[in-house]
């Protein structure tokens, strides 16, 4: 035993110990029970790890999507008049166009109306009235055009749908949609809701159901007359280069409107939305950790059980010569390799659903006849991942550290096994 100490090294975490402790690993007959713990701690700390990372990536990519698409459709600052309206807008944009840091400004003339087509007795929606140049810059929208097109938009008096209304109200290019606006025109009977038929121009998808179900497209001049507020908008909502920095651009934009102004950022919109995604993914992150630890507990179990089965061998290794620092690295490497590996293979398992986590949604979806991640609910019409390195990273630190954790206390019990007791064990 000395011979063979000395020619593989007697160091720490010499290859004597690895030896060692790589035996201990492979499995025996007489130690099927400690075999069965190992490949179930093993299994738990991959899976365990697997989940952790796809949920936090999903969780990561929802809300980057999510974001970026709600970004791409609301201005990133929204200027509204304290008094009725703006009539000199024009001027107003062009000194918001004018601030560095402001990539441009739109006006909007907007809102709600009862709207019906062919089928379906007719759905809420938000008629926004912007111009033509306006609606190209909106790449989220001028990009996913379905079906017809946005070309002489201000001069086709048409509308702009989304593909979901159009769906749900039978319609598609050329047909029309009729619009009714509740305040309408004052007759001697009262206030009349006012209606007209417009023609769909264009249907969209941007993929945010909402939006897609319930925003119309309206020509700015063609609104203004609809909502009898010719020459007048009723908001501008600005575009900035950087929407973290929105706050810096609030004091120039507030001055360039020279006069009294209520101004809100997308934060403030939509800060209910986003904190409660921010405790979600906490509480998950929380949740899942706890399959690790318990996937950890039981690396405990099985070392001690092994630590209890190799007695015996514990007690020649002290006899001929090894140290209870080397017993203690030998098994705490015995235990730390399930938790290595396991981390490892967690890693790549979830790699690996984050890739495909979209095929598997409708594979799933297909198996059990049911929608998952249903966009009605969720918002979003794919299931998005976006992994992070730093988080990934703290997961598989976090795996790791506890699995070494529960090597210890298992590991310096049999450092501290005294050779004649040992032997007992057998």
């Amino acid at each position: 035993m000395r011979e063979v100490v000395s020619k593989m090294g007697a160091g720490p975490f010499s290859a004597f110990e690895r030896m060692v402790a790589w035996r201990y690993l492979r499995s025996k007959r007489k130690e099927t029970v400690v075999s069965a713990i190992s490949i179930i701690s093993f299994i738990g700390i991959m899976l365990g790890v697997a989940t952790l990372i796809t949920v936090m990536a999903v969780m990561n990519g929802f809300r980057a999507e999510l974001l970026a698409r709600l970004l791409g459709i609301n201005g990133h600052l929204i200027v509204q008049p304290l008094e009725s309206g703006l009539d000199d807008y024009e001027e107003i944009v062009a000194r918001f166009n004018g601030i560095t840091g402001v990539r441009y400004a739109m006006p909007l003339a907007q809102g709600q109306v009862l709207a019906s087509g062919r089928i379906g007795s007719g759905t809420g929606a938000l008629v926004r009235g912007v111009r033509e140049e306006d609606i190209g810059k909106l790449d989220l929208v001028s990009n996913n055009i379905r079906q017809g097109t946005l070309d002489g938009f201000d001069a086709s008096e048409g509308v702009a749908i989304g593909k979901r209304m159009a769906e749900s109200l039978g319609l598609s290019v050329g047909d029309g949609i009729q619009l009714v606006a509740p305040e309408g025109d004052v007759t001697p009977l009262g206030v009349t809701p006012r209606q007209k038929i417009y023609t769909v121009a264009a249907i969209f998808e941007v993929g945010i159901s909402e939006y897609d179900s319930s925003i119309i497209y309206l020509p700015l001049s063609e609104a203004q007359l609809f909502f009898n507020s010719e020459g007048v908008v009723q908001s501008i909502e600005v575009f900035v280069d950087d929407p973290d920095e929105v706050d810096q651009l609030r004091p120039a934009v507030g001055g360039a409107a020279l006069r009294p102004v209520f101004l809100t950022d997308w934060r403030q919109r939509n800060h209910t939305f986003f904190s409660a995604l921010q405790v979600q993914r906490n509480v998950m992150f929380m949740i899942l950790t706890l399959i690790v630890l318990v996937a950890a507990l039981n690396i405990i179990s099985g070392l001690s059980m092994l630590v209890k089965d190799k007695g015996p061998d514990i007690a020649i290794l002290r006899t001929m010569g090894a140290t209870s620092g080397a017993v203690m690295r030998i098994f705490f490497m015995t235990g730390a390799a399930i938790g290595v590996v396991g981390t490892i293979a967690g890693v790549v398992l979830g790699v690996i659903v984050c890739m495909n986590i979209e095929l598997i949604r409708q594979f799933f979806s297909w198996l059990s006849g049911t929608t998952l991640f249903n966009p009605e609910i969720y918002l979003l019409s794919q299931l998005p991942a976006r992994m992070d390195i730093a988080e990934t990273l703290s997961v598989v630190l976090m795996a790791l550290v506890l699995s070494f954790l529960a090597t210890l206390f298992p590991a310096w019990r049999a450092a501290r096994l005294d050779p004649v007791d040992a032997l007992r064990y057998e």
